[in-house]
């Protein structure tokens, strides 16, 4: 497949799978190394794809500041891969706790997954992973599905409400809709909040600035599935080197800078 057409592919595969969306894009990228205006090109519209997930962002800026793009492209890949996130929410959980999350997080969900102590009151986010269902009952999960009008009463009744950060900057983070309407909820019940932020997801201040704008540009941002929430309430970001404050959480970014991806790709002949 040419390279061209193995992005445009990559750009509309995935779904909520952002580890597998990155795989495929980093083999796609890799193979215009070899013509730098294609590359930027590629880049830049594989983030107007996906302008609200992290590790697209912070894929495209490794391998358009790298002197090796294909190194550069696999290294990510593989990084995204190794993954410890999910095991350091895993082990941080309190026993036998209630944890609310909204639909089923990538990367939280793979840690709580393990913790058949826990409660989980999973909230309708609109995205569907009921193909999971079957797989998390054979964990023996005790799995509660709450409606989306039942989200205050769930993170209420909660003893820790669990949001997973799909990218995140200093001044806050973009997560699945209702998560700043659960975080609210949560600080007036007194209720923990601890954001997951897997590998990819902290953007330097000029990307994060980027991507905010291209969320708050909409005419009707209550359509979007995803939302920009402020740290305003929470407790600590999960990393995959442990729990800390998002003010040290966000202090270093997981990319550089690619000045190429500051603006939205508009010009004829895009391959979308």
């Amino acid at each position: 497949m040419h390279p061209i057409e193995h992005l445009r592919w990559a750009a509309r595969a995935g779904g909520g799978d952002v580890s597998l969306l990155v795989r495929e894009a980093a083999g796609a990228l890799s193979g215009l190394a070899d013509d730098p205006a294609a590359l930027v090109t590629a880049c830049r519209s594989l983030v107007d794809r996906h302008p609200f997930a992290g590790p697209v962002w912070w894929l495209a800026a490794r391998c358009l500041m790298s002197a090796d793009p294909v190194a550069e492209a696999w290294q990510a890949a593989d990084a995204l891969g190794r993954d410890r996130t999910a095991c350091t929410l895993v082990d941080d959980v309190p026993a036998e706790a209630g944890v609310v999350v909204l639909g089923w997080p990538e990367v939280a969900g793979t840690g709580l997954r393990r913790r058949p102590d826990t409660t989980l009151l999973t909230v309708d986010a609109g995205d569907d992973w009921s193909p999971g269902r079957a797989r998390l009952a054979r964990c023996g999960l005790h799995l509660v599905e709450v409606p989306q009008a039942g989200l205050g009463a769930a993170v209420a009744h909660a003893d820790l409400l669990v949001l997973e950060a799909e990218a995140m900057g200093a001044a806050g983070f973009v997560a699945a809709s209702g998560s700043r309407a659960a975080a609210a909820v949560a600080a007036e019940a007194g209720v923990a909040v601890w954001v997951v932020a897997g590998v990819g997801r902290v953007l330097p201040d000029r990307l994060w600035v980027a991507l905010s704008d291209r969320m708050t540009g909409s005419d009707e941002p209550w359509l979007r599935p995803v939302e920009l929430v402020p740290f305003r309430g929470t407790d600590f970001v999960v990393r995959a080197t442990g729990r800390s404050a998002p003010a040290e959480a966000t202090a270093v970014a997981d990319c550089p800078v690619a000045p190429e991806l500051l603006r939205p790709l508009d010009a004829p002949g895009s391959y979308r």
